[in-house]
């Protein structure tokens, strides 16, 4: 049986060491990436399997980064390895289309696994979170449908580049959108979170994922 190609994204190196040392004998690793943007690019070239990669990555989050790549390899499997446990975070990846979701603190034991279970077909979710998550999801789903905020996709890039500092022309460059445009989505944004200032955009993008910490 051939072996599953694997792209690695974590915006650690130490970490996209570590997990080349684990599956390099178990996979053909194609590329290991640093960030969300350049995980699409090397996915495109490289046309993995399986992408590995954290929620929390600089340019473009692993969910948006998981988003767009599904609609462009519709055939990819994606398993998240990240150090956030909260249920939202854990939904939020397999509506982007995870198949697979492990923490970093178990990733050790547990990658191995959940690749074999994944290139199987199947869906893979760490037993140190399985449990809380099923009965979180069943009790607030209806309410969470309800009330949670959308973005689109468009509007969290720029959310995203704004957060982590960089300039209206900058996004608008990198984007290739106008800056009128990249001002247009920012306060598209901004009104529909109720958010006004820089500091409280900064407080948002780094508790829903879409920032990295420092």
């Amino acid at each position: 049986m051939p072996k599953p190609r694997v792209l690695l994204a974590d915006d650690h190196s130490l970490v996209l060491e570590g997990f080349r040392r684990i599956l390099e004998h178990q996979c053909d690793l194609v590329g290991m990436v640093e960030d969300g943007r350049a995980l699409i690019e090397v996915a495109q070239r490289t046309q993995p399997d399986i992408a590995i990669l954290d929620v929390s990555m600089p340019l473009l989050n692993g969910i948006d980064a998981a988003m767009q790549l599904k609609r462009l390899q519709p055939s990819i499997r994606m398993i998240f390895v990240t150090m956030h446990d909260d249920v939202d975070y854990v939904r939020s990846a397999f509506e982007a289309g995870a198949s697979g979701y492990l923490l970093k603190r178990s990733a050790v034991d547990e990658l191995e696994q959940a690749i074999r279970v994944v290139w199987a077909g199947n869906t893979y979710i760490t037993p140190l979170i399985a449990k809380d998550l099923i009965e979180t999801f069943l009790a607030t789903r209806p309410a969470h449908s309800r009330h949670k905020k959308v973005l689109t996709f468009r509007q969290r890039e720029v959310l995203q580049l704004l957060a982590e500092g960089r300039a209206v022309k900058e996004i608008a460059v990198r984007l290739k959108i106008s800056t009128r445009t990249v001002e247009f989505h920012k306060a598209q944004a901004m009104e529909q979170l109720g958010l006004r200032t820089t500091a409280e955009l900064i407080k948002y993008a780094l508790t829903h994922g879409i920032l990295a910490p420092s």
